[in-house]
């Protein structure tokens, strides 16, 4: 195991590891235990009673959180029509074309964060398969980045919106802001992204959905929530 930092440690101390809290608290003990010097992200973690092999398990989206991510991340639109590439300058997207963006990636190009296509690049990105499925940069129209909406998937990406997915170990991960954001905007995003969880239960789903909900900031330690606290 790795040795922790002399900062973390201290931190640690803060919280009783068996402990769960209020989500009010947790935000609260989040902040405190925030240890890097720059505006750390706040992450919210659920340990789910899901199997990410059965179809109907396999949740992923996207979500527009109430006050954003706190991140605007660059955007790269596909498109071979005139009009969506003008849609998508206008609503700000970093870089917008078609098969010369696909040269590029091939050469190993990837100053963008998300890119977003219209339905009729796919057959081109499809071959770009393996290069993008493990960075997790594939569009999806689970997402909403593989779209004819393009100001709308844009616009939705710039003001922070967040995917969630759910992986091999039944766990889902989703951003919920910045350290510097204020408690009850935190405490809503969580809140937001909570409620979406729930109305997702598959009908499959036996026993307890959400086993357990955990708050950390960058590089901070984990901050159980009593998920009756939440709702």
């Amino acid at each position: 195991m790795a040795k922790r930092s002399r900062k973390y440690s201290e931190a640690a101390k803060l919280v009783e590891r068996a402990n769960r809290y209020s989500l009010e608290e947790a935000v609260e003990l989040a902040k405190k235990t925030s240890i890097t010097k720059f505006d750390a992200t706040v992450e919210v973690s659920f340990r789910m009673n899901l199997d990410s092999r059965k179809a109907e398990q396999n949740l992923r989206g996207a979500i527009v959180l109430p006050y954003g991510s706190g991140k605007s991340r660059s955007v790269l639109v596909l498109s071979k029509i005139p009009d969506k590439q003008k849609e998508a300058t206008a609503a700000g997207a970093d870089y917008v074309g078609d098969v010369d963006y696909i040269e590029k990636i091939k050469g190993g190009w990837f100053e963008f964060e998300v890119i977003v296509a219209t339905p009729d690049m796919m057959g081109e990105l499809g071959k770009l398969g393996k290069i993008l499925g493990p960075k997790g940069l594939m569009p999806n129209a689970k997402t909403g980045t593989v779209t004819t909406d393009i100001e709308k998937a844009v616009k939705e990406i710039k003001a922070g919106k967040v995917e969630y997915r759910v992986d091999k170990t039944g766990n889902i991960q989703v951003i919920v802001g910045k350290v510097s954001f204020e408690n009850e905007k935190l405490i809503e995003n969580v809140k937001t992204v909570y409620s979406l969880l729930l109305k997702l239960k598959p009908a499959t789903v036996k026993g307890v959905y959400v086993k357990n909900i955990a708050i950390t900031t960058t590089m901070g330690p984990g901050i159980k929530i009593a998920p009756e606290t939440i709702a």
